[in-house]
């Protein structure tokens, strides 16, 4: 008995591993054209506001898919919709193999997102039900780590293969292909953690809702989370143009890492809030991420590398920081039976912090130039950071008296 138990405690830490690989490996394919815009920009040849639109796009798909299949996994089972969205990640990548214009860009986006909306609440559900009951903790910051790891490697990936190795716009996205093929065969290989799943095509859609004693949380909770995604969309979108037409910095890979440092940084950011508490970590979250604002537009304004840097480090943090609170102040408000769609109605705002503000961004560089819509969009995340942050401190000093 003691063998046997020990053999499935081992297959437990084996399968949530391998879950999250999986996610890892979707959400890298997201990031996966963030380097790649310029080279796109000189064979095609398009502006600066379309390549931010062809990256809101992705954002569109995700909340798409949020709203209207958000939960669908919790009656299908997790298996079918992870596997619809590896699938979803190849049709993808098959676009931008195929690519010969902005069309075929503007689908292969739409599918990233897709896949990405699929498995972002689905797979971390997963991990946590597949690990053991004495990993849980572990687990909850392995799929965490997967989902922005993920989103970093994909711009780190990216941009090593396309400075250092042959077809820049092809390889990336053949290495990719392999990955999800592999993915594709660990997540078939995987046990079903929803009992009495029905078939796929007898799934109804429910949409996020937002129940009455959330609602003076989420407010504040989803400003930060839009602001702090928004710096995000920001660095993923535009600061490869920003490095490449006013910095003179042409090197794929260190355009690619210097994206991966923000998402990674964001992943350690997550790391603080148990010794934090949530309560306090989303105004923590909100200054350090106006700090991070701080840096962006010093590094705008002067036209200078190293507060780019810091800004991707310490903006990165404080989003994570921002993030991982919002979602457990959000998470303890809301009723058990109804915090899935809650937990999905966050997202959607996150993910408007994407697209919107980047489209923003995209749409002011024509009158004003980069580094001037740059520093415009900085200002007016930190108004809503500080909002945000303000809000929930004064709601903690009301609860403590």
């Amino acid at each position: 008995m003691t063998d046997l138990g020990t053999q499935r405690a081992a297959a437990g830490r084996h399968a949530y591993l391998a879950a999250a690989a999986a996610f890892a490996v979707c959400m890298v394919g997201t990031t996966l054209p963030t380097p790649l815009y310029g080279l796109y920009q000189e064979q095609i040849g398009f502006s600066e506001l379309m390549v931010t639109v062809v990256f809101a796009v992705y954002a569109f798909g995700v909340i798409g898919v949020l709203l209207l299949v958000g939960n669908v996994s919790d009656a299908v089972g997790r298996r079918p919709v992870l596997l619809c969205g590896l699938a979803a990640a190849a049709v993808s990548a098959g676009c931008f193999l195929a690519e010969q214009g902005l069309p075929l860009l503007f689908l292969g986006r739409l599918l990233s997102g897709l896949s990405a909306g699929l498995f972002t609440g689905t797979a971390t559900a997963y991990v946590l039900e597949l690990a053991a009951p004495d990993n849980r903790a572990r687990a909850g910051f392995v799929a965490t780590a997967a989902n922005m790891g993920g989103l970093g490697c994909g711009t780190l990936l990216a941009g090593v293969l396309a400075q250092y190795a042959p077809g820049p716009l092809v390889l990336p996205f053949v290495v990719h292909l392999v990955l999800l093929a592999a993915s594709f065969a660990l997540v078939w290989s995987l046990p079903e953690t929803v009992p009495d799943a029905q078939p796929l095509l007898r799934a109804r859609p429910r949409r996020p809702s937002l129940p009455p004693e959330v609602r003076g949380v989420f407010l504040p909770a989803g400003i930060a989370t839009f602001a702090g995604f928004s710096l995000l969309g920001v660095f993923t979108s535009v600061t490869p143009a920003f490095l490449g037409q006013d910095l003179g910095v042409h090197n794929h890979a260190v355009v690619g890492l210097i994206v991966c440092t923000a998402f990674l940084a964001s992943t350690l950011g997550q790391l603080l809030v148990p010794r934090l508490g949530t309560a306090r970590a989303v105004p923590l979250g909100c200054l350090v991420l106006i700090l991070g604002l701080a840096l962006l537009s010093a590094s705008l304004a002067w036209t200078t590398l190293p507060p780019l840097l810091l800004a991707a480090v310490v903006g990165g943090a404080g989003q994570g920081m921002g993030l991982r609170g919002a979602v457990g102040e959000v998470a303890a408000a809301a009723p058990a039976d109804q915090r899935g769609g809650v937990l999905s109605a966050l997202f959607v705002v996150a993910y408007f912090g994407i697209s919107i503000p980047v489209i923003g961004v995209g749409v002011l560089t024509a009158p004003l130039g980069l580094a001037h819509a740059g520093l415009v969009f900085a200002a007016g995340m930190a108004v809503l950071a500080t909002a945000s942050g303000a809000y929930l401190l004064r709601r903690t000093a009301t609860r403590a008296g």
